[in-house]
């Protein structure tokens, strides 16, 4: 994870993650699907406000049932070829020692061997050792190449409702 950082000095302050949520909810007309995975890991570097974060797509639990997790695993996200999905970007504002920040991380989200530039809101608490992130953003499948096939257009939806959370220490 620590190569992504190319210019990382002696002085710079950085703290990791290895255990961080992120959850999917899919609301179709006809289905909701529900999937997360505790192993979100990550690292920020709090002098330049850097920062990275990666999850095994094979790692998301949940689903309404076996069948469900297989397609997506192998229909829709391809983990053969596509086994990662990254975000690496920046926090915009600077970082303060004070809870609730509401602050936007700018950066490159790949998913499905696809890369786009996003921008999204992050809640962020800092207390000088520890720092706890949340954010919720959507993501549309079209972007990523993420195809659905007419016949079940109406149980999975084309926007998907994205929540991370966790803790850097």
């Amino acid at each position: 994870m620590l190569f992504l950082f190319k210019d990382i000095s002696a002085q710079d302050k950085l703290l990791k993650t290895y255990q961080s949520k992120i959850a999917f909810v899919s609301k179709a007309p006809q289905e909701t699907i529900k999937a997360s995975t505790k192993k979100l890991s990550g690292v920020i570097n709090l002098t330049s406000n850097n920062f990275s974060f990666r999850v095994s797509m094979n790692t998301f639990e949940g689903f309404n049932n076996p069948l469900q997790k297989e397609h997506f695993f192998e229909n829709y996200m391809e983990v053969d070829q596509f086994p990662e999905s990254f975000f690496t970007g920046k926090i915009i504002e600077p970082i303060t020692i004070a809870q609730n920040q509401n602050l936007r991380a700018k950066g490159i989200l790949t998913i499905h061997g696809l890369a786009h530039e996003v921008l999204v809101d992050v809640i962020i608490n800092y207390d000088g050792e520890k720092l706890s992130f949340k954010s919720s953003f959507d993501v549309l499948l079209s972007d990523y190449d993420i195809n659905v096939p007419k016949i079940v257009s109406q149980k999975i939806s084309s926007i998907i409702h994205v929540d991370v959370s966790g803790m850097f220490l």
